[in-house]
């Protein structure tokens, strides 16, 4: 029966029901095209043909009518659209994976606060002109003691303050990536090797093999058996710095530490100087930061002593430098207000997405 021989409400339900029948039929793009010109097609489909009903619906109904007729024609242009999408999507592959389905974006992670901290240091630095130098984190006795003026019987080589290892030294030398370097010229074949105290034995490996001018700086781990606290670990970060010269002073590491202070918290971060002891450097002095209101070591500078220029082959009578060496945990934790040291090495997700 035609749409002509049906009553205008009538026709618009079989009209809805042979369209969606159609459409949800089609196969193909093709046979989905031809059900789109029949039941949707402006100049000869059977909506355009229904349009004509409208004459003969009473006048008070014509409201009712229009209404329900473009409520018909919203639902069969939706399954339309449903159905040109789903003949659009490629089969499904192996599995039942549906390729077209939006992707889950994977979570970002962000460096850590230690690389952060690391890589702001040689940012400022850079800027200084010191250029970026590494070291094996096994040692030998040469590097990491003698060659600084560390005596025998001082207590920091005693074996219950470092991390000795029971290693042969071509099994320290395979450690540290075959450097041929360890140890040095100057060590005995039988050198004990141990996890470095200090990057300060970097010094000595660049001095060694480079002549004066110098000036460096060497990040990386360090390791010292102390008792795990809030501010204390066995294994944490230290930057080394050197600079040697011919007008190299005191006047020299100081402005180089304020000015540091300075471009890492602000300006006008307070930096006062202690007397201290080292046996690498003389005179030498503990380098302190003011913190939140209180002060904090952060670490040890001096002049370098002559008896390390002349175990690298240096003249004292030449040159002059100074050395530095600063913890960047303690950094780090002053910077973002963080309390206890432990909190850096937990690998607690919630804590690090906070840098």
């Amino acid at each position: 029966m035609s749409a002509a021989e049906l009553a205008p409400a009538d026709a618009l339900r079989e009209y809805e029901t042979a369209a969606i029948a159609a459409i949800d039929a089609a196969g193909d793009a093709d046979s989905l095209e031809a059900a789109r010109v029949e039941f949707l097609g402006r100049k000869q489909g059977r909506l355009k043909n229904l349009q004509k009903l409208m004459g003969q619906v009473p006048k008070e109904e014509r409201p009712t009518f229009g209404k329900t007729f473009n409520e018909v024609k919203t639902r069969v242009e939706e399954a339309m659209a449903s159905r040109q999408t789903a003949l659009a999507r490629p089969a499904e592959v192996a599995a039942g994976l549906d390729i077209t389905l939006p992707g889950l974006p994977p979570p970002l992670g962000r460096r850590h606060p230690i690389t952060q901290t690391i890589d702001q240091f040689l940012q400022i630095f850079a800027r200084f002109g010191f250029a970026a130098v590494d070291g094996p984190e096994i040692e030998d006795e040469w590097h990491n003691f003698d060659a600084l003026n560390i005596a025998r019987s001082h207590p920091a080589r005693d074996p219950l303050d470092n991390f000795y290892l029971d290693v042969a030294r071509q099994t320290a030398a395979d450690a540290n990536d075959g450097r041929d370097d360890l140890p040095g010229d100057d060590a005995p074949s039988e050198s004990p090797v141990l996890l470095r105290s200090q990057t300060s034995s970097v010094q000595i490996r660049v001095m060694e093999s480079t002549p004066p001018p110098i000036r460096i700086v060497s990040v990386g781990r360090v390791y010292r058996p102390d008792t795990i606290d809030q501010t204390h670990s066995c294994m944490f970060h230290q930057i080394e710095g050197l600079m040697v010269g011919e007008d190299v002073t005191m006047a020299s590491l100081k402005s180089v530490l304020r000015q540091f202070a300075s471009a890492y918290f602000g300006p006008g971060t307070p930096i006062r100087f202690r007397p201290s002891f080292f046996p690498f450097t003389e005179p030498s002095v503990e380098v302190d930061m003011e913190f939140g209101g209180d002060w904090m070591e952060i670490g040890g500078a001096g002049m370098v002593d002559p008896a390390v220029f002349e175990a690298v082959g240096y003249d004292p009578e030449e040159v002059t430098g100074f050395a530095f060496g600063l913890g960047v945990e303690r950094f780090c934790m002053g910077r973002h207000n963080i309390t206890d040291i432990r909190r850096l090495y937990e690998n607690d997700v919630r804590f690090l997405r906070q840098f």
